[in-house]
């Protein structure tokens, strides 16, 4: 699960850079929805260690693929 994270977080990084630099935010919702999924195991992974703050994750994970969404649907 950690490389996932890890993949995910170098998409995510890689997106944002190419939208800083060209100043294109048309991919903004792809980057958001793999930020969501970062969210998402990170607080499954915080659920795995039996760790209390896995609903702040969650919550943050659900609001993230909510935009998401709404970025896909507005485009």
């Amino acid at each position: 699960m950690k490389i996932v994270r890890i993949i995910l977080a170098i998409i995510v990084l890689a997106l944002s850079a190419y939208q800083i630099i060209t100043q294109n935010f048309e991919l903004m919702p792809y980057s958001m929805l793999f930020l969501g999924a970062i969210m998402l195991l990170t607080g499954l992974a915080e659920v795995q260690k039996d760790r209390k703050g896995f609903y702040m994750s969650i919550v943050v994970s659900s609001f993230l693929f909510f935009v998401s969404i709404l970025g896909f649907l507005m485009n």
